[in-house]
């Protein structure tokens, strides 16, 4: 349990800082969604259903663009949605990591499985 409650405080804040990152590329998303809408004559709720269905690449194929504009603003949507998703697992690796060093003994794990430390050692001075 406290890994996870490490790793739940740790994420928490990386994402408040990472917060106006997220919110510019979720934007992005929304704006480039409502632009493929307009461009093919698509309610407002829809044009943004088909964004954020397009960027975390779930694909229904419920909505599709069939001009060639709105069919290269789809890919740009598709390319911003994995920069989220992506930051967002690099996000959650990154407190997964930290939490885990956090509970256990690092020491204690390296010497369990015969890891070598890759540091080297400072020589002693006479």
């Amino acid at each position: 349990m406290e890994f996870e409650l490490h790793f739940i405080r740790i994420f928490s804040d990386s994402l408040m800082l990472m917060w106006p990152v997220l919110t510019v590329l979720m934007f992005t998303i929304a704006l480039l969604g409502i632009w493929v809408g307009r461009i093919e004559q698509w309610k407002t709720e829809d044009a943004l259903y088909f964004a954020f269905v397009t960027a975390t690449t779930v694909g229904y194929g419920d909505l599709h663009p069939s001009q060639r504009r709105s069919k290269f603003i789809a890919i740009c949507i598709s390319i911003v949605g994995i920069l989220l998703t992506g930051l967002l697992v690099a996000l959650a690796l990154n407190a997964a990591n930290f939490a885990f060093q956090i509970t256990h003994d690092i020491d204690d794990l390296k010497e369990r499985y015969h890891i070598k430390n890759t540091q080297s050692e400072p020589a002693d001075t006479p």
